[in-house]
């Protein structure tokens, strides 16, 4: 462990920085991959069962956001944490930290869990429901809360995992849940005719597999850091840094849950083919910011291992090459989708009216893409490296509060038009409001290395 250890922090402290970046972003963004691919497929399959189901698929899709946003704020908060730790050569703290925070991932899995089945009817409306999509809705999600508890552990020892720079176990995990849960929609789905049940089901029972190897990453010693019920800590002062240092995560996730939400509901008026397009551009826009968020995944180690290691030079190299490599990937997702919009959304449901709506939102949304990464990047830099006021704020502007204003007004004076406007709105206006907070994070941040990092708040 310990040579593994001394390896490990070489490679994060002296290795040269883009390399890195990339090297630790290729298996993060495949993971990413699986997990958008998965979620594109599945919308496909369900696709083929109609409009309805298909717009069930979008409401689920809420849902698992915040199943997510629990995850990613233990898997990150630790995460963030626990880079810094393995900077200060502070292993055995570092397994405390991992240790809590996946026991806390998995009781808040439980009582989101049982919380949510005691109100399901209520809860598919409040996702966004019609009348008809309820129905599809409800199988698709009993499934889905059997295994969450599994879910929101998977997703934080995953985080962990890409902080400590040993994102590939990561990926091995992810993948081989999101590989399996594509094949349990071909057999479940059509072949054995369970229909939405069966996508429901394949979830389920491929995010328990992916859960299982994660496990074993830890148990085995493949990991950097270990997980034992007897490392956790109640300590306040623990618990509360896991969790603050993570808020942000949580905030992001649960504004993108409770945007979709909104979406759904400003659609609703229009028809399950507004509520059904509205979902296929999400999945779709998603499978290219998940490259993005890949890219980031590997730089915020990264940043968090220098960052905790004093090499300040090595955190600034490290935000230059994330925003440029973004910046190019998002450019790339615009060329794209401005030439086969149309043709995507076919793939998917092939309804007259569900690819109107949808091409004319992808191709807005496709030019908005560019507005992405320097908010994007800077807030990760921000989590990464324990400045947990200025992530919270970033993101809560980023994860959704200009989002909100800005559907309600153009859907009120532009109607269906507003409602395929205002992402692409929304991320104009969010990118010239990250600059303040990257020029206030690198004037204090020391100019030599080694030097006494500044105070984080």
């Amino acid at each position: 462990m310990a040579r593994n250890y001394a390896s490990q922090y070489e490679r994060m402290t002296g290795a040269p920085v883009a390399p890195l970046i990339m090297r630790l972003a290729i298996p993060t963004t495949l993971s990413m991959l699986m997990t958008s691919i998965y979620n594109i497929a599945d919308t496909a399959f369900v696709g083929q069962l109609g409009t309805s189901a298909s717009g069930a698929v979008g409401i689920v899709f809420a849902f698992m956001a915040i199943i997510q946003a629990f995850g990613f704020m233990f898997g990150q908060g630790a995460g963030s944490i626990v880079s810094r730790l393995l900077g200060q050569k502070n292993n055995d703290e570092a397994c405390v930290i991992t240790s809590t925070a996946f026991f806390f991932a998995l009781g808040f899995g439980i009582v989101l869990s049982l919380t949510s089945l005691a109100f399901l009817d209520q809860l598919v409306m409040v996702l966004g429901s019609t009348p008809t999509i309820a129905p599809y809705a409800k199988t698709y999600i009993s499934f889905i809360l059997v295994a969450a508890p599994l879910m929101t552990a998977s997703f934080a020892m995953n985080q962990i995992l890409r902080y400590e720079g040993r994102a590939t176990l990561g990926m091995i995990g992810m993948m081989t849940g999101g590989l399996l849960n594509i094949v349990g929609d071909m057999v479940l789905i059509f072949g054995l005719g369970m229909g939405i049940a069966g996508a429901g089901l394949s979830t389920a029972v491929s995010e328990s597999v992916s859960f299982c190897i994660l496990l074993w990453m830890y148990l085995s010693g493949r990991a950097t850091t270990r997980i034992s019920i007897r490392l956790v800590t109640f300590a306040p002062a623990k618990v509360f840094d896991i969790v603050a240092t993570g808020f942000p995560s949580l905030l992001r996730q649960g504004l993108q849950s409770f945007t979709t939400m909104l979406l759904n509901l400003q659609a609703a008026p229009y028809g399950d083919a507004a509520i059904a397009a509205m979902s296929i551009v999400g999945r779709v826009v998603f499978l290219i910011f998940s490259i993005a968020l890949g890219l980031g995944q590997g730089f915020q180690p990264v940043s968090g291992f220098n960052y905790g290691a004093r090499k300040y030079s090595r955190v600034r190299q490290a935000y230059k090459w994330g925003v440029i490599i973004c910046e190019i990937i998002m450019f790339c997702g615009m060329v794209a989708l401005l030439v086969f919009s149309n043709d995507i959304i076919r793939i998917f449901r092939d309804d007259p009216e569900v690819i109107a709506i949808g091409t004319r939102s992808l191709r807005l949304q496709g030019v908005a893409l560019l507005f992405v990464p320097l908010a994007l990047i800077t807030d990760m830099l921000l989590q990464s490296t324990g400045h947990k006021l200025g992530a919270t704020i970033l993101t809560f502007l980023r994860g959704g509060i200009i989002f909100i204003p800005v559907i309600l007004v153009l859907s009120y004076f532009r109607g269906l038009a507003g409602i395929q406007e205002a992402q692409a709105v929304a991320w104009a206006i969010m990118f010239p409001m990250a600059t303040p907070f990257i020029w206030s994070f690198f004037r204090k941040l020391p100019k030599e290395d080694g030097a006494e990092p500044p105070k984080a708040h």
